[in-house]
């Protein structure tokens, strides 16, 4: 009765704090308690999270518009009539594909209910039936591309419905051109989403290789890029030709191709020629490459265009290959050996210690199991990693010990 006390009047006074919140953690008040209640392997068993109920508003629908993304997919999107909901204005709101906008029958001016998940993304859980307009037609879903007018195509087995018109397409193309410049991939400040489609509609940059010819004096001439920005914008472009080639391919916008199957291309692969030489069997060969990845990475290199393009980007400096001492560093010291890294450490990074792993033939692994070879523990490691390691009688070995491993 105390919590659920509690819980009501948090859940009011929560929108007068300085600090936003969507929760409460409810704990045992005793360390003997919690010492004896011990934990399970993801969560203490003396700890549970409570989430408040997501706030909910009721809004009118103007209109659904159809928007495509950088890999062709159609997302319907409800434009509102304005709403406050948990401290913002909210106007737009995600209908992801065609099944969610069919199962929550969506009909023309409906009336929404609007929630936030988590807090942050708005989302519509419903309609209010009562109050559709008479007459009021369901939505229906467009059947061709809203930018190109293609004929859009469903893969089997999927909710998305996609553009294929890949290369001729506006907002596909700008949607590649904005990933390439992106933080992950080659880290090109001054080109965000707006200047993206500055440049592409000024004809300045059609491909990402087009960057790197681009001249301060073109872009000055444009709207909202003067002359600190345009040497922002090429600055970035001659800084982007140092970045590791993991990240290049990355950056080319390959489907199911994310930073982590890129960096396993990367090693898998050595250089770009052997990337775009390989056969489907070879591809999957990679650890974690499964057959769509490979048929992906095979149909995107079979595209003369970008094949041309990759040529470019080599001719203007770029890394296309990983360097030959990050090769001669390779070793099988840990061959075999799956690890886990927990806690904060002081003479390398986790990301560096993960690099030095996979260098020298080991695995790596988030949670620890009966094939843990060991845990390599900085400080604050988590006190459920470190009673399972202990449970299953997994070695936990500090940095400096792991160090002197790698050089003996």
């Amino acid at each position: 009765e105390e919590v659920d006390s509690f819980i009501t009047r948090l859940d009011q006074e929560r929108k007068e704090l300085p600090v936003a919140t969507d929760g409460l953690v409810f704990k045992v008040n005793s360390l003997r308690q919690q010492l004896n209640l011990g934990y399970t392997s993801k969560s203490p068993r003396w700890a549970i999270a409570y989430k408040f109920s997501a706030e909910r508003a009721l809004t009118r629908l103007r209109f659904v518009s159809f928007e495509v993304g950088r890999m062709g997919v159609i997302t319907p999107v409800a434009n509102l009539e304005p709403v406050l909901l948990s401290g913002t204005i909210v106007k737009r709101a995600s209908l992801h594909n065609e099944d969610i906008v069919k199962t929550l029958g969506i009909h023309e001016h409906d009336m929404l209910y609007v929630e936030k998940g988590g807090e942050i993304i708005p989302k519509i859980t419903g309609v209010d039936e009562a109050a559709r307009e008479e007459g009021a037609m369901p939505i229906k879903f467009v059947t061709h591309c809203p930018d190109c007018g293609t004929s859009l195509v469903r893969i089997p087995g999927e909710a998305a419905w996609l553009c294929p018109n890949k290369y001729g397409c506006r907002p596909q193309i700008i949607g590649r051109l904005e990933h390439y410049v992106g933080r992950h991939a080659m880290d090109i400040d001054g080109v965000g989403e707006e200047n993206a489609a500055l440049l592409y509609d000024a004809g300045l940059v059609r491909n990402i290789a087009d960057f790197y010819i681009l001249q301060a004096s073109d872009l000055e001439q444009l709207d909202r890029i003067g002359p600190r920005s345009a040497q922002r914008i090429l600055e970035g472009a001659e800084k982007s030709k140092s970045v590791s080639f993991d990240r290049v391919v990355y950056a080319l916008s390959i489907p199911f191709v994310g930073e982590t199957v890129a960096k396993k291309l990367a090693k898998g692969t050595r250089d770009i020629d052997t990337l775009m030489g390989m056969s489907r069997d070879e591809l999957v060969a990679i650890d974690d490459i499964g057959p769509r990845i490979a048929d992906a990475v095979i149909e995107y290199f079979s595209v003369e265009s970008n094949r041309e393009i990759i040529n470019r980007l080599r001719e203007y400096g770029l890394q296309m290959s990983l360097p030959e001492e990050e090769e001669s560093e390779k070793s099988d010291l840990l061959a075999g050996k799956t690890i886990v890294i927990s806690g904060v450490f002081a003479r390398h990074s986790r990301e560096e210690y993960k690099e030095m792993i996979e260098r020298n033939g080991g695995k790596n692994s988030g949670s620890i199991s009966k094939k843990t070879s060991f845990v390599l523990a900085g400080d604050n490691m988590g006190p459920a990693k470190l009673e399972k390691a202990k449970s299953l009688g997994v070695p936990v070995i500090d940095e400096d010990r792991f160090l002197e491993m790698l050089t003996e």
